[in-house]
């Protein structure tokens, strides 16, 4: 979202990410291995925004039930290891509202953290997820985290079957810093890879999770339940990168850390 004002996306941005989750050209693979595959597309000299897309074939998952922990914020404080703070600000619509997620980088990178207007849509039995950042006066950046930017970030999940099901993760971020090479290169072949994983094992989890914690309550499938307050658009702006800190970690050496065996 590049204009200069914040709008709800409507059912033609809903089309063109979709669009751009399914095409190949201009993308390059940096990884496929057992049903995981990344892409990335080539940082322009002296441009810290890195545009990476990954797609994970799930033949043991269901679309709905993929759909559902993606947005179930009380079930990701469970399972996603990286956040360190999420919540909902407020709602905009039955299908669109904005949030805060703060997250751990790898060390010695600073944390990063970012507001979102995020909007949703199922299309036919395939489903949308998908946000960008925004700024709102009552929550300006911290003095311990990066904010970072959200160009276009999102979710698609495609229909295969009763229980099978392909998640496609596209995003495009300007993490608000010169990055070192090594984390770029980990994203691609560490981080995306490993992200994708948690998100099958949380869904796999899901169904006896959910028995247990509100099992009717889903908000985003039955917008009556949302207990958010409604927020006006004219509250929020764009958050223009140009606008905030942006610092050099790029001499900053790799730590060794464990990787997950495959």
């Amino acid at each position: 979202m590049s204009g200069q004002t914040v709008t709800i996306p409507d059912d033609r941005a809903f089309a063109s990410f979709k669009s751009e989750c399914l095409c190949e050209e201009g993308w390059s693979m940096n990884y496929t291995k057992r049903g995981i595959t990344v892409w990335s597309q080539g940082l322009e000299e002296g441009k810290s925004v890195h545009k990476i897309k990954c797609q994970m074939v799930c033949k043991d998952v269901s679309a709905e039930t993929m759909y559902d922990v993606l947005h179930d914020i009380e079930y990701r404080r469970k399972w996603d290891t990286n956040v360190l703070e999420t919540f909902d600000i407020g709602k905009l619509t039955v299908n669109a509202d904005v949030g805060y997620y703060s997250w751990r980088c790898p060390h010695p990178l600073r944390n990063r953290d970012v507001i979102t207007l995020r909007s949703w849509l199922p299309i036919g039995k395939d489903y949308i997820i998908m946000n960008y950042s925004v700024k709102h006066a009552k929550y300006p950046p911290k003095k311990d985290m990066v904010r970072a930017v959200s160009i276009q970030t999102g979710y698609m999940i495609q229909y295969q079957g009763p229980n099978h099901c392909i998640l496609t993760y596209m995003a495009q971020v300007d993490p608000r810093g010169s990055l070192p090479k090594w984390v770029v290169n980990r994203s691609s072949h560490l981080f995306a890879p490993r992200a994708m994983k948690k998100i099958k094992k949380a869904c796999l989890n899901y169904p006896e999770w959910k028995q247990r914690h509100n099992p009717g309550l889903k908000p985003w499938l039955y917008p009556e339940q949302t207990t958010l307050p409604s927020i006006p658009l004219s509250e929020l702006s764009i958050q223009h990168a140009e606008s905030l800190e942006n610092i050099d970690e790029s001499s900053l050496a790799e730590t060794q850390e464990r990787e997950d065996s495959d």
